[in-house]
């Protein structure tokens, strides 16, 4: 008998959904015009990345004037931090960003670029239910430009207030950026609602291709851009379009919003008898971040006795794909910089599993993962306390 495949790494990237997949096929071929040429193959590529940045305004409570596209939330994110922090240099207000200790590292990375360019960088502390308001206050009390707090974290799934931390943020004069890359789809986002000045978000994360992103920008003269040499997208991220992505890109925020709420049903009910399960046959296992408030679609646990990348090696052999966290952490020997700052101990940090859920997700994924964790767990704590003799 054929090994049944099951996909539970949804936070790392989605398959393409056939509606963002069918949407941009006429890009890849017939309609292949330059957006910003006057002929017709042009005015239809310009036609097109018009509806989707005004699909993804409309989806994500924004004016299309607000919404830039980029290579993804990497780009999208160091376009908010360094961008946002060189404006304000340009302005002559504080040339200094604050970002808390869970962030991707396309933000810490971002916030440690600012210090590079002559800057200063300060890293917030947490707490698996929340941001440390305190420091944050102290930061804001000496000046900054931006201040960068994770929706959705990606490794735990905890959510941040992000629309209480906004309101601090602008009456402190600091504009108020979120890497929403985990939010979109599964909790609700609005930048009309809040006081968000900077959203990023990642299409491969929600069924468009790898490489689509986008930057929300609630006032343009907030950020400088980091790209020059053309005057697309009002010169804040120039270069020619990436017409077939960002098609896609509209069509997956458009349908992801769409279906939020009752995909957050259904996620968060295969996610908690995962770990209900899990926990049955694992009962020292431990469930990150189960005590805050959590997205649907993440379940991250520590099994004792294991280490992650044995543990990933025997699942995937039965079949089952997750991850030990972030993708973008592959081949980092220095483990999880969101768990250290959760005060993890390296014990349960070494034996972390991750399992994220999709729109494709069914129970007999659950019961394909419980099926194959006992063997794993079993032949793992074998191994290593045959090392230790």
């Amino acid at each position: 008998m054929a090994l049944r495949f099951t996909y539970l790494d949804n936070a790392a990237t989605t398959a393409v959904r056939p509606e963002a997949f069918e949407a941009m096929r006429p890009f890849l071929g017939r309609d292949f015009g330059n957006p910003s040429s006057m002929h017709r193959f042009g005015r239809a590529a310009r036609a097109a990345v018009e509806h989707a940045r005004r699909a993804v305004a409309a989806a994500l409570g924004a004016e299309p004037n607000q919404v830039f596209f980029t290579s993804g939330g990497t780009e999208a994110d160091n376009l908010a931090v360094i961008g946002g922090a060189l404006a304000a240099r340009t302005r002559g207000g504080p040339f200094r960003v604050a970002v808390t200790a869970l962030e991707h590292k396309a933000v810490l990375d971002a916030a440690h670029f600012v210090e590079h360019l002559g800057g200063e960088a300060v890293v917030l502390p947490v707490s698996e239910t929340g941001l440390d308001l305190d420091a944050l206050d102290a930061a804001l009390a000496h000046g900054v430009a931006v201040v960068s707090v994770m929706w959705v974290n990606n490794e735990v799934g905890v959510i941040q207030s992000v629309d209480r931390l906004a309101v601090r943020c602008r009456q402190a004069g600091a504009q108020f950026h979120t890497d929403a890359v985990q939010a979109v789809g599964k909790v609700p986002v609005s930048l009309r609602d809040t006081d968000i000045g900077l959203l990023s978000l990642s299409g491969h994360k929600i069924g468009a291709p790898q490489g689509t992103g986008a930057l929300l920008v609630r006032d343009r003269r907030a950020i400088e851009p980091l790209l020059h040499g053309g005057g697309q997208q009002f010169g804040v991220r120039p270069g020619t379009e990436n017409v077939p992505g960002i098609v896609a890109l509209g069509k997956a925020v458009e349908l992801a919003v769409a279906e939020q709420a009752d995909l957050t049903e259904r996620l968060r009910a295969l996610r908690d008898d995962l770990e209900q399960r899990l926990l049955a046959l694992a009962p020292d296992a431990v469930i990150h971040g189960s005590r805050a408030e959590r997205a649907p679609h993440i379940s991250t646990v520590s099994i004792p006795g294991t280490d992650s990348g044995t543990m990933l090696m025997h699942l995937d052999l039965a079949g089952i794909a997750c991850s030990a966290g972030s993708a973008c952490r592959t081949g980092d020997t220095t483990g999880s910089h969101v768990l250290a700052a959760l005060g993890v101990p390296p014990e349960l940090a070494t034996g972390v599993l991750r399992f994220s859920f999709g729109r494709d997700n069914t129970a007999a994924d659950v019961d394909a993962a419980i099926s194959a964790l006992p063997g794993a767990i079993g032949r793992v704590r074998a191994l290593a306390s045959a090392l230790q003799r």
